[in-house]
């Protein structure tokens, strides 16, 4: 796991559960086929959770309080 992308993404969301649950929804997403919202090449080795780091941390995936369960969505 990256540090830095964890790190970034955990200051956009202020609750630790929230972040955790809407993070790990969209790693889920990214496994099940979901298209990446930031650039992934073919050889990118990140996992999906890396991915979903990112995604939250560059503010591509907002994660908020009452979302569905998409709550991982744009």
């Amino acid at each position: 796991m990256n540090e830095v992308n964890l790190a970034r993404a955990r200051e956009k969301v202020d609750d630790v559960r929230l972040f955790i649950n809407g993070v790990s929804k969209r790693a889920n997403q990214l496994a099940k086929g979901a298209r990446p919202l930031v650039p992934v090449s073919i050889n990118d080795e990140r996992s999906n959770l890396d991915i979903a780091l990112l995604e939250v941390a560059e503010g591509k995936v907002v994660i908020s309080q009452g979302d569905s369960d998409d709550s991982a969505n744009n």
